[in-house]
């Protein structure tokens, strides 16, 4: 075979292809610090292994445990980080919206792991990124084990990224919380969201920045700060809360109010022939649902079967354990309130209903 002299292509590789590895090596080097603050007895071994190992032993203690296990990621939210150029506060709604779906049945949080798709690797935004998922992590009081970021050039912009997780917990078998707990007379207690949380992006950002033409760094007033900073508020994480709850009172159940808004979450954790009434007249949902509902025009309707409006989780507790609950969740900085009751069904056809009209 003739040596070939002439200006042919230069050599491919993977880098020329789109995927650096010395920058996906650097991004895991920049995480490094983040995932140890994370780090619980049980966590075997560092960053950078095939997988992640956390040592179960200490589930001996349980009579009968129970492994819960749930995964998810953040939506389109994404974009409005993206478009700020702000990547350390997204982790914080991934595991928001792991972890608290996990402790609805009343398990611990235990461990997570994270997936991070980057049309590029830029090492500082990665590790910005991996920092929020961690300081997350432990707001729920669960080790980050460990994850993966994989760079897919041609099929996302350089720019564009996406998170998901999976995360497991542990709730012992007589402890575990549901539908078949909830009775008749109990009391519905909402827990404040922090915003929107990290469901009905695709409709807010329709409609505020579509529609309306609002830029994210415009200051609105009603709102008190840009509309950017709003939106990027993040997912308030109740894990430990509802935790402290369950050690201080009786609880019968907890609803994550997510994506199809505060009665259809509710209605998932009432049993047939019971029925829980919310009022709408104990809480005032913040400026930016009403700020949504007005630039749409949204109907009520959709944008309560949209958004949380400003309910994150609820929790089921007997009559008589009311007071302690509010008191638990006050001396945790917790805005929480009576919002309802579980009734007999009667001729209802749904789990559960909001009613009256909101305060304010």
């Amino acid at each position: 075979m003739s040596e070939n002299t002439g200006a042919g292509p230069s050599a491919a590789s993977y880098k020329t292809a789109g995927v650096d590895i010395d920058a996906g090596d650097r991004a895991v080097d920049l995480m490094k610090e983040w995932v140890r603050k994370t780090r619980r007895p049980e966590v075997l071994g560092g960053l950078g292994g095939f997988a992640g190992l956390f040592d179960v032993s200490a589930l001996k203690n349980y009579e009968r445990p129970l492994l819960a296990s749930a995964t998810d990621g953040v939506g389109t939210k994404v974009d409005i980080a993206r478009r700020m150029g702000v990547y350390d506060t997204i982790g914080h709604d991934l595991v928001a919206m792991v972890m608290d779906d996990i402790v609805v049945c009343g398990a611990e949080p235990l461990f997570m792991t994270d997936y991070i798709c980057v049309g590029k690797v830029h090492p500082e935004r990665v590790a910005a990124i991996v920092k929020g998922i961690a300081e997350g992590c432990v707001l729920a009081g669960c080790a980050l084990v460990g994850g993966e970021t994989a760079e897919h050039p041609g099929l996302l912009g350089e720019d564009d990224f996406d998170v998901a997780g999976a995360g497991t917990g542990v709730v012992e078998a007589d402890r575990l919380l549901g539908a078949d707990r909830i009775r008749e007379g109990d009391t519905v207690i909402a827990m404040a969201a922090s915003g929107l949380h990290s469901n009905g992006y695709s409709l807010v950002r329709h409609v505020l920045l579509d529609q309306a033409g609002l830029a994210l760094e415009s200051h609105v007033d009603d709102l008190g700060r840009t509309l950017g900073e709003e939106l990027l508020e993040p997912t308030r994480i109740y894990s430990l809360d509802c935790l402290a709850l369950m050690r201080t009172t009786e609880v019968h159940a907890f609803s994550h109010v997510t994506g199809g808004g505060l009665a259809a979450n509710l209605a998932r954790v009432v049993p047939d022939g019971l029925h829980a009434v919310v009022d709408r007249s104990s809480w005032t949902p913040g400026p930016v649902f009403d700020l949504v509902g007005r630039f749409g025009p949204v109907e009520r309707l959709e944008l309560e079967r949209t958004l949380n409006m400003g309910v994150g989780m609820i929790a089921v507790v007997p009559q008589e354990s009311t007071d302690v609950a509010l008191t638990t969740l006050a001396d945790r900085g917790l805005d929480a309130w009576v919002a309802g009751e579980i009734t007999g069904r009667g001729d209802r056809t749904t789990g559960a209903e909001l009613v009256g009209d909101y305060a304010g």
